[in-house]
């Protein structure tokens, strides 16, 4: 059976980055999913990206089709401090892959397992093939997070933020949006501009919201005391967005705190007045039970220190982000998952090249956080990502070939390795 060098599973902004410095450095790669899903997918019309258009580039190693260029040639521009629609994103993406990456084979994947010699992918409709090594690029999708009070209730009144591309069914009805950050407030406006009567339930005592961004170019002392980043102004930001390799070297930690913590929940300054203005918020609350009557999900709130309100409501949506662990990884094979080095949160390792704790299964995205910092929950984080993650599979390519065994863990028997006793 043919072995690729290869096999980048998702056809995200991280999957086609790697996939075009992949295909620049020689190897035989093939990637599945369909190209910008979650873009196309499973985001309302109408939202708009929260981050930079230079900011928002998926990487090809020559940096000839970055967005500015995509925007120049369809007559549109991307400029500083001008949100980008995520309809543009989207299609942007899918300009990226027809002139950026090989061939994208639209099939989802259903699992991914070890064999001799690498690693072998199995399609929806049960192909296999296998790669030498194997880059999982699976996106936000699979980590979505809903409170465990909305557990059981059923999609029909309760959902993710990330499980909307049309809102429309929800015109005329009643929806309360869980979350203070901005899927909660685009998703909220949104709603409420449609002629949906919606509320906003945050645990905080106060929304936040993100300032116009400062111009380009500004006074040296300016830029010097709080400089751009990908993302956003000051050296916090900075040293998050453009030095993720310095992060890793964080104590373990540190690290893990900061990726749960940095850049909380805020919203786009271009949304404030939309949902100030038409969207009723009650802060300092979060759902205690719930359960369905007549039809209505029955909520009762309650806040820090006493109780709270008790209403009725015609749909939830969690807009509560998303925790990327191993257990989430749903499409490895037992064994394979079973066998990850992991830190407390059980959030996978991943070494200086992006490689997992199993030899050859590398990783990109959210689920490296923990590892590369805040940067890795963006679109920028995959320009660094990229061109590193292909070193590392250029170097496990050389070390040869792996078999199906899988490391043991450090430790009890049964349980997973800790991130600290991976040393690589």
């Amino acid at each position: 059976m043919l072995m690729y060098d290869l096999l980048v599973v998702g056809a995200g902004p991280y999957g086609l980055s790697i996939a075009s410095h992949a295909a620049d450095a020689g190897l035989d790669v093939r990637v599945f999913g369909r190209p910008m899903a979650s873009w196309r997918d499973h985001m309302p019309r109408g939202m708009f990206l929260k981050s930079e258009p230079w900011a928002s580039n998926l990487s090809d190693p020559r940096r000839r089709y970055g967005l500015a260029e995509y925007c120049a040639r369809n007559g549109m521009r991307a400029r500083h401090g001008e949100p980008i629609s995520v309809a543009t994103f989207a299609s942007y993406g899918l300009w990226f892959a027809q002139h950026a990456v090989p061939d994208v084979d639209e099939r989802m994947v259903a699992s991914v397992g070890a064999c001799p010699g690498g690693f072998e992918v199995v399609t929806e409709d049960g192909q296999t093939i296998r790669g030498r090594t194997v880059a999982l690029a699976v996106g936000v999708i699979p980590f979505v997070e809903i409170p465990s009070a909305l557990h059981g209730l059923g999609k029909d009144h309760v959902s993710h933020s990330s499980h909307h591309r049309d809102l429309g069914r929800f015109r005329d009805k009643d929806v309360t949006v869980i979350g203070g950050g901005q899927a909660a407030l685009e998703t909220a406006a949104l709603l409420a501009e449609q002629g949906t009567r919606v509320r906003v339930l945050a645990r905080s005592h106060q929304l936040n919201w993100n300032s116009v961004p400062p111009a380009w170019k500004r006074p040296w002392r300016e830029s010097a005391r709080a400089p751009h980043s990908g993302l956003g102004c000051g050296w916090r930001n900075w040293f998050y967005a453009e030095v993720p390799g310095g992060f890793r070297r964080l104590p373990e930690a540190t690290r893990a705190r900061i990726s749960a913590t940095a850049l909380g929940p805020a919203g786009a300054w271009w949304v404030r007045d939309r949902v100030e203005s038409r969207v009723e918020v009650l802060l300092g609350h979060e759902v205690a039970t719930a359960s369905v009557a007549r039809g209505r999900v029955r909520l009762q709130a309650v806040g820090n220190a006493s109780g709270g309100p008790e209403f009725e409501t015609d749909h939830v949506i969690a807009a509560t982000g998303f925790k990327a662990t191993s257990a989430r990884l749903g499409l490895l094979a037992p064994e394979l998952r079973g066998s990850l080095a992991v830190n407390a949160a059980d959030e996978p390792y991943a070494s200086v090249e992006f490689e997992s704790s199993y030899p050859g299964l590398f990783l990109a995205g959210l689920v490296t956080a923990s590892s590369f910092g805040p940067a890795m929950r963006f679109v920028h984080g995959a320009s660094f990502t990229a061109g590193r993650l292909v070193r590392g599979v250029r170097r496990s390519l050389r070390r040869g070939p792996v078999g199906p065994a899988v490391p043991e863990p450090v430790g009890a028997p049964g349980r997973r390795t800790p991130m600290g006793a991976v040393k690589r």
